[in-house]
């Protein structure tokens, strides 16, 4: 039966929305999750809810524990992992409050574990593929759902990953844009590595909140910026997912 992991999932765990919560404990071999975990159901969906970043935003994106996190929700049972994400747009096309369901991902991380293989036992060597790091038919859902609903989306895209919790230089923002990142995050690519390592499908409703730094007629990201517009937005987030939880296979 499937099970749906979501991790970020702003407004999703109001009692109107979410029935049956209750809050369940997972001890990992890597310490502990990111926040307390939700379950119960949405639209008649098993469902388990994780903030990335903590109940009240104090976990800065570095110090996010993500192979706690994806490892608690392979133990729960789930069989998807959607996850949200507020980003940077690094292209005129993609404005604020838009929607980007990214099909590859750069990783420009440095300092977070991006793997649960530690070490490999003797003839047992872990190379996961990560050509495709999103899962397809979790992308045509949303993509199909968003359209349906009347909602601006992009379809594809590559998402840089940062380390944070810094923004970008104008120089950065501008490489970021000539090696072909289209949005820029501080959280995706150590999730959908992990997520890929666990065999969990896994796919992002990442919104478009900026333009990061590299657009000279436009204002430097401020994290108060990204916040009005997300609060401003997040409701196409939350109906989206509200209408992609049937839809998804079991």
């Amino acid at each position: 039966m499937k099970k749906i992991g979501i991790i970020g999932g702003t407004g999703l765990e109001n009692p109107d929305i979410l029935k049956n919560a209750r809050i369940v404990t997972q001890a990992t071999p890597f310490g502990v999750t990111s926040s307390d975990i939700k379950t119960g159901q949405i639209n008649g969906v098993e469902v388990v809810l994780l903030s990335r970043h903590g109940e009240k935003h104090t976990i800065p994106p570095s110090k996010v524990n993500n192979q706690a996190n994806i490892f608690a929700l392979k133990k729960l049972g789930c069989t998807h992992i959607l996850a949200t994400t507020a980003c940077g747009s690094l292209r005129d096309e993609i404005g604020r409050g838009e929607l980007v369901f990214p099909d590859q991902f750069i990783d420009f991380t440095r300092h977070r574990a991006v793997t649960f293989y530690d070490e490999f036992r003797p003839g047992e060597l872990k190379h996961t593929p990560m050509a495709e790091p999103f899962d397809r038919n979790l992308r045509n859902i949303l993509i199909r759902k968003a359209k349906e609903l009347g909602i601006v989306y992009h379809p594809k895209g590559t998402v840089i990953t940062i380390e944070g919790p810094r923004f970008s230089t104008r120089a950065e923002s501008r490489m970021f844009r000539m090696w072909g990142a289209d949005i820029i995050n501080m959280s995706t690519a150590p999730e959908a590595i992990l997520a890929n390592e666990a065999g969990i499908p896994y796919a992002v409703v990442a919104m478009s909140t900026d333009f990061d730094s590299w657009k000279e007629d436009e204002d430097p990201v401020t994290w108060e910026d990204v916040l009005k517009i997300f609060d401003r937005n997040v409701h196409n987030v939350i109906n989206l997912i509200l209408a992609v939880l049937p839809e998804i296979g079991d």
